[in-house]
């Protein structure tokens, strides 16, 4: 699979209840507070909490990348591109 040249720079998340659902089972099965999410994706606990509360949609996609990888999902699992229309790339054989 080719990956993307233009990434998308920014992703909005989806569903801040999706969130939290989530975070009370992450890939681990473990649950995991917005603080320790926030320490393990290296994101400011600010940031969580507001994306938690729907007062902040959009982050850039380093760390909705990080904030996926924590809670074990896909990015787009839990966020949207924004910018540019999102075409995925094909797989080439």
């Amino acid at each position: 699979m080719r990956a993307d040249p233009n990434p998308p720079a920014k992703y909005a998340i989806d569903s801040p209840t999706r969130l939290k659902v989530l975070m009370e089972r992450t890939g681990t099965g473990q649950p995991i507070t917005s603080r320790g999410l926030a320490a393990a994706a290296g994101v400011a606990h600010g940031t969580v909490g507001a994306l938690m509360a729907g007062t902040q949609r959009t982050v850039p996609a380093a760390k909705a990348r990080a904030i996926s990888d924590v809670l074990g999902v896909q990015i787009l699992v839990l966020w949207d591109p924004v910018g540019e229309p999102f075409i995925p790339t094909q797989a080439t054989a």
